[in-house]
């Protein structure tokens, strides 16, 4: 079993102040493959104030020593990016392709495109030539950055890195669930040498060290990536202190698929759904078919489901693996149930365990037909492998569907005609919308509209959610 309970605070890997020893499990089997600590008040206070002194001298450096270490910390990752994959692949049970080739290459592709942005970014500029007004783009200060278990170091990625980029020094709180990859990332920090006290990672659950994070006066401000219930309690917590505060939460996709759609459409929209095991938030998890092609679509979906494996995390190949946990297994569980109980048709997958898998957290790739938009189904983040599908009749009911949810992250949309792509885009209310499965390019913002969160990720946008903006009149 790996010994992991240790903290990384001030430049140095510590023993927790208190003894508080979790086991983290691997959803492959059920069995336990190493221990961390979850963090107490203390641990993170200490953390906190070896940021805030740290913060001193870290906001002084010049873009170009910032860009240095960072072009070290890119180099770090490559030589380590596989025991990253392997990281992934064991804490969230992700098939080692799927771990080698999305997840862990999602954090060095962050890495390269935010490198391209500082480059171009100017942390200061005159107002315009008529102005005697300068603008100048600071540091917010110490930063609180907690991140999910489905995506570890894509998130850890878009939130280290460009606190790091910007000046600001922080505390990282992985997933206690998916720990392991933000301790491989700290490693490589140390690696690069990047001064003490900038970067510290302290681990613990929601309610404790979350808890601590977004109360704590001395900090400037909380990142938070994971579940629109608990960026509630982290709003909360965080309005005593008036700190800024950036989510990025939960989704209910819609995918439209227009009868004017490409050939593969359907299909696509099935194997974007199951990736990551159903566990993305943007996932498009409610398929809106046009009532003319609604039974060929529901023949290629259910096609297509039967076609993907569900199997070990350690076996090549394109196969999806188990979810996160026994909690998420059993909510799942109970809404797939919930679903067969309102009258939606189960048309493939179910409740059942894979064939051949009678250990671990695995779910079979599940499609509900005849789903109504009120549904348990329809309106509830599942995160897991499930899809709805429910015809429409019009462009403008597919609109009013779509939008008929708290949530707002990312929907799709599938059609030949581009005037119609354009005219239904506009109208969908969400971050990002994805035209023709096409994906979006690097360095473009990511973030959600209602109860998806606010704020952006990603590019200069990301940038620009560790800063803050000074006027100062004068200048000339």
């Amino acid at each position: 079993m790996l010994d992991k309970r240790k903290f990384y605070i001030n430049g140095q890997w510590v023993d927790p102040i208190k003894k508080n020893d979790l086991e983290v499990i691997n959803p492959c089997n059920e069995d336990p493959f190493a221990v961390i600590s979850l963090g107490s008040k203390e641990d993170t206070d200490l953390a906190v104030k070896s940021a805030k002194i740290a913060f001193e001298t870290w906001k002084e450096t010049s873009k170009e020593e910032r860009l240095n270490l960072l072009n070290k910390l890119l180099l770090v990752y490559k030589k380590r990016f596989g025991e990253m994959a392997e990281a992934i692949s064991l804490e969230m049970g992700a098939p080692m392709d799927w771990a080698t080739d999305v997840q862990t290459a999602s954090g060095r592709d962050h890495l390269e495109d935010f490198i391209i942005r500082l480059k171009d970014f100017k942390f200061d500029e005159h107002f315009d030539d008529k102005s005697n007004n300068h603008i100048y783009y600071e540091p917010i200060g110490v930063c609180g950055l907690i991140t999910p278990w489905n995506w570890p170091i894509n998130q850890i990625a878009l939130k280290v890195v460009p606190a790091l980029a910007t000046g600001c020094t922080m505390i990282l709180k992985p997933s206690e669930i998916a720990p392991i990859s933000g301790m491989l990332f700290a490693e490589m920090i140390d690696e690069v040498g990047f001064p003490k006290g900038v970067f510290n990672l302290v681990n613990g659950d929601g309610a404790g060290v979350g808890t601590q994070i977004s109360s704590h006066p001395d900090i400037d401000m909380v990142s938070f990536t994971g579940s629109t219930r608990a960026g509630r309690l982290i709003s909360k917590n965080a309005a005593d202190t008036i700190k800024r505060v950036c989510l990025e939460l939960g989704g209910k996709g819609g995918n439209i698929v227009f009868a004017d759609s490409y050939k593969d459409a359907v299909r696509d929209g099935i194997r974007n759904v199951m990736s990551n095991s159903g566990q993305s938030c943007d996932a498009p998890t409610r398929m809106l078919v046009e009532k003319s092609i609604y039974e060929r679509a529901v023949e290629d979906a259910v096609d297509e489901a039967n076609k993907i494996q569900v199997d070990q995390a350690s076996k090549k190949g394109d196969h999806i693996g188990p979810v996160i946990s026994k909690t998420q297994y059993d909510k799942i569980i109970s809404l797939i149930e919930s679903g067969i109980s309102e009258g939606a048709t189960l048309a493939a997958g179910g409740p059942e365990l894979p064939n051949g898998l009678n250990k671990g957290y695995f779910i079979k790739p599940t499609i509900f037909t005849d789903v109504t938009n009120e549904m348990r189904i329809a309106k509830e983040e599942i995160f897991g492998p499930v899809l709805s599908i429910i015809p429409f009749d019009t462009e403008e009911e597919a609109i009013k569907i779509v939008n008929d949810t708290s949530y707002g992250l990312g929907n799709y949309l599938q059609t030949e005609d581009k005037v119609k792509a354009h005219r239904v885009a506009q109208k969908l209310r969400s971050g990002c919308v994805y035209i023709n499965g096409q994906a979006a390019d690097a360095g473009t913002p990511f973030g959600g509209y209602r109860q998806s969160g606010n704020g952006r990720e990603g590019g200069v946008w990301g940038l620009e959610e560790y800063l803050e903006v000074k006027t100062v009149t004068g200048w000339k």
